[in-house]
Parts: structure tokens; sequence; C-alpha cells
């Protein structure tokens, strides 16, 4: 028996954020996703990425 899909919605909400607030939430991300990046999980992934990008080119 499979599964019912949810019904994916293609709305989308305009919501303007104060540049402060996008700088902010920039200075925090940026570097977790550094630390993933270098981390052994992360290359791994980014490889297993990059190699599914081959083959879809």
């Amino acid at each position: 028996m499979m599964k019912e899909q949810p019904e994916i919605r293609t709305e989308t909400c305009q919501i303007e954020l104060p540049q402060a607030i996008i700088e902010t939430f920039a200075r925090f991300l940026v570097p977790e996703i550094r630390k993933y990046y270098d981390s052994e999980q992360g290359q791994r992934e980014f490889a297993e990425w990059q190699n599914a990008q081959g083959k879809t080119e």
C-alpha cells in the first residue's frame, strides 16, 4: 500500500526583511556551513553531490 503524498503548496509570501537582520543571520550561518564542509562527513557528502552532478550533466 502506497502512502499518499502530501499536497505541495506553491504559494509564496512576500516578506521584506531589513538588511541588518539578513546580515546578522549570515554572520551566524556562514561559519556553521564552513565547519560542516570542513568536517569529514561534509567533505564526503560534497564529493557524492559532485559525482551526482557529473552524471546528470
